[in-house]
C-alpha cells in the first residue's frame, strides 16, 4: 500500500519532471542533504524514499558519487583477466578512492574494458590510455556484425520516411496487427520467451485512457550486447517497433529505460527521436528516454517500472501484472530491445513468413554475442534451430584458446561443457530440454585454466551484489552461497553438500523473480559436469 501512495504522488508530475531522473541529477552532482530533502518535499513524499532510492544504484549512491572513471567488472572480461592489469594502469592517473566499478558496459568483445567521461573504451596498452585520458581521445566500439539468413534484424534501412509510412496501413487495424503477431509467434527476446501478441492483447483489453509502451533496453547481462547493437546501428527499428505497439493498444508514450553503462545507446536512441521530429513523423506518439543508474535487477520488468516511478527496484508480487498495473499504475506493454525491432519485418512480409524461419516454436531469428575467446567476436544475426557448432565455426571462427565451458545466456544461464555444445541447437526448446537455458544468447567463453569453483563465487558474488533486497532467500541466500564458495577456497572448510543443495533449492523455489530464482542452475549445472573438479571443496555424499 505504501509503494501505492508513493506511486501516486509520483505520477502527478509523470515523466517530464520525472523523480528517479531528479535523484540522478541530485546524486551526480554530489548534492548536499538540504537539496534532496527538498526534493522530498516538491514531491510530497517522506525524505526516506529519496534517500533509499538513491543509496541503491551503483551510481547514485554516496559512496559512489566521487568516482570518475569505472572499470567493467564483467563475467567476460573476468575471465579474460584483463582487469587487474586495467586497474593498475588507471591508478596512474587517478587516486584509488576515484576508480569504481561498472557491471558491464557491452565491450564483451574486446575486454580491457572501462566507463569514462560518458563513453565507454577498450585499451590495448597504456600509450592508448594515455591519450584517452589526456588527449580526451575518442574510441569507436566495433565489432563483426553478419548474418546466416534472411536480414531481419541487421538489414539497413535505406529512407527513414519510407521505412515508417508502413505504420499507416496498420493504424486503425489493432486485430490486423495483433493476428500477424501471433502467427509470427514472435517470443520475448530478453530471456522468458513470452509470447508478444498476447502482451498486446492483454493490454489493448484494458479501458483506460493512459496507457504505457515501455522498452526494457537495460541490457544487464554480461557477455551480451545485442541491444546494444540495435540501439547504436537499427535505433528505428527499436523504435518503430514501440510506436505501432502503442496506436495498436491505444498508448501514446513510450519509454526506453537504458543502462547508464551505455552512454552512446543513449546518444543514438536520442538523436533517432529527434530525427522523427524533424521529418514530422509519429506526432502522435511521445519518446522518453530515462538513464539507468546502475543496477542489474531493473532489467527485471516490474523492478525496471519501479525504477522509473522513482522507487527503490524491487520486485513486484503478481499479480497484477504489468498489463493491468504497470508504470505509474496504468496499462504497460513492456518488452525488450530485440522483440520490438522484429515487429517492422513481422507486418511489412506477414506473420507465416516469420513463422517460416526457425524452428516451430521458437521462430524466426535471434542475434547472438560471441565473447573476445572467439576468433571473430561479435554479433551475428542467426535463425533459430541453427547448431552450435555452426556457429562457433562458421561465424566464431573456433577459439584462441582451449575452452572447457560456455555460459549461455547470461549470468542466469546454464553452463554448457564443450562436451554438450553438439548436442544443442539455438532455440530456447533444444537448450531448455538439456538443462540450460537460451536467455539474451550472449556466448561467455570459460577457459580451461579458469577455476570453475571461482566462477561459481564470481555468480554467488553478482547475485548478492545485485539484489534488490525484499525477499529473503535471494538477500540472504546469494550472500551465504558467495561465503561459502570463499571459505572452501581460502581455508580447509569443505561446504557440506546437502547444506549447499538445501540452499540452492531455497533460491529456485523462494526467491520472487529471477535473479535469486535463476542463479542455482548454472552452478548447478556446473557441480554435475565438473563433478571432478569441484568435488575437493565439498564433502561426500
Amino acid at each position: 500500500m505504501a509503494n501505492k501512495n508513493i506511486r501516486t504522488l509520483s505520477s502527478r508530475k509523470e515523466l517530464d519532471d520525472n523523480l528517479f531522473e531528479n535523484i540522478a541529477e541530485l546524486s551526480q552532482k554530489n548534492a548536499s542533504k538540504e537539496e534532496f530533502q527538498a526534493l522530498s518535499k516538491r514531491f510530497l513524499i517522506d525524505d526516506s524514499v529519496v534517500i533509499g532510492t538513491a543509496s541503491f544504484y551503483d551510481f547514485t549512491r554516496e559512496s559512489n558519487r566521487t568516482k570518475k572513471v569505472h572499470v567493467c567488472n564483467g563475467t567476460a572480461c573476468m575471465v579474460a583477466n584483463t582487469q587487474t592489469n586495467l586497474q593498475q594502469q588507471l591508478e596512474q592517473h587517478f587516486k584509488p578512492e576515484e576508480i569504481g566499478h561498472a557491471a558491464c558496459v557491452g565491450r564483451c568483445h574486446s575486454n580491457n574494458a572501462f566507463m569514462y567521461n560518458n563513453d565507454t573504451f577498450s585499451v590495448e596498452n597504456s600509450t592508448q590510455l594515455n591519450g584517452i585520458i589526456t588527449k580526451k581521445n575518442k574510441q569507436e566500439n566495433t565489432y563483426r556484425i553478419g548474418c546466416n539468413t534472411t536480414p531481419i534484424l541487421t538489414s539497413k534501412i535505406e529512407n527513414t520516411s519510407q521505412f515508417y509510412k508502413l505504420a499507416k496501413a496498420f493504424e486503425k487495424k489493432p486485430e490486423t496487427v495483433i493476428a500477424a503477431l501471433k502467427k509470427s509467434n514472435l517470443r520475448g527476446r530478453g530471456g522468458a520467451g513470452f509470447p508478444f501478441w498476447f502482451k498486446l492483447d492483454a493490454v489493448i483489453k484494458e479501458n483506460n485512457t493512459q496507457k504505457y509502451i515501455v522498452c526494457n533496453a537495460d541490457e544487464g547481462d554480461p557477455g551480451a550486447y545485442s541491444d546494444m547493437y540495435l540501439m547504436e546501428h537499427q535505433p528505428h527499428k527499436v523504435l518503430f517497433g514501440m510506436y505501432l505497439s502503442g496506436i495498436t493498444v491505444g498508448a501514446n508514450t513510450g519509454v526506453l529505460y537504458i543502462r547508464g553503462e551505455y552512454p552512446n545507446s543513449i546518444k543514438k536512441i536520442n538523436e533517432a527521436i529527434n530525427e522523427l521530429k524533424e521529418l514530422g513523423l509519429a506526432n502522435n506518439f511521445k519518446f522518453k528516454i530515462i538513464r539507468g543508474q546502475g543496477s542489474y535487477v531493473c532489467g527485471e520488468e516490474t523492478a525496471l517500472l519501479n525504477s522509473i516511478e522513482g522507487l527503490r527496484p524491487e520486485v513486484r508480487v503478481r499479480p497484477p501484472y504489468p498489463a493491468q498495473y504497470g508504470l505509474y499504475g496504468k496499462p504497460t506493454v513492456l518488452s525488450n530491445v530485440e522483440t520490438f525491432a522484429n515487429i517492422h519485418w513481422i507486418l511489412e512480409n506477414g506473420g507465416d513468413a516469420y513463422a517460416a524461419l526457425g524452428t516451430k516454436q521458437s521462430t524466426g531469428t535471434k542475434l547472438v554475442s560471441l565473447d573476445s575467446f572467439f576468433n571473430t567476436p561479435g554479433v551475428y544475426e542467426i535463425e533459430m534451430g541453427t547448431p552450435l557448432t555452426t556457429i562457433f565455426e562458421n561465424f566464431g571462427n573456433g577459439f584462441k584458446s582451449e575452452i572447457k565451458a560456455l555460459q549461455i545466456g547470461g549470468p542466469l544461464g546454464g553452463i554448457v561443457p564443450m562436451s554438450e555444445v553438439k548436442n544443442l541447437t539455438l532455440d530456447f526448446e533444444s537448450l531448455g530440454n538439456n538443462g540450460f537455458l537460451l536467455g539474451h544468447a550472449s556466448f561467455v567463453s570459460i577457459p580451461k585454466d579458469f577455476p570453475m569453483i571461482k566462477y561459481l563465487e564470481h555468480l554467488m558474488e553478482f547475485t548478492a551484489d545485485e539484489s534488490c533486497g525484499k525477499c529473503y532467500p535471494c538477500r540472504i541466500g546469494s550472500f551465504r552461497g558467495k561465503e561459502m564458495l570463499q571459505k572452501a577456497q581460502n581455508t580447509t572448510y569443505k561446504i557440506d553438500t546437502q547444506l549447499f543443495n538445501d540452499l540452492l533449492e531455497t533460491l529456485e523455489i523462494g526467491s520472487l523473480c529471477a535473479l535469486g530464482g535463476g542463479v542455482p542452475l548454472p552452478i548447478k549445472n556446473a557441480l554435475h559436469y565438473f563433478n571432478q573438479e569441484l568435488k575437493q571443496y565439498f564433502t561426500s555424499n
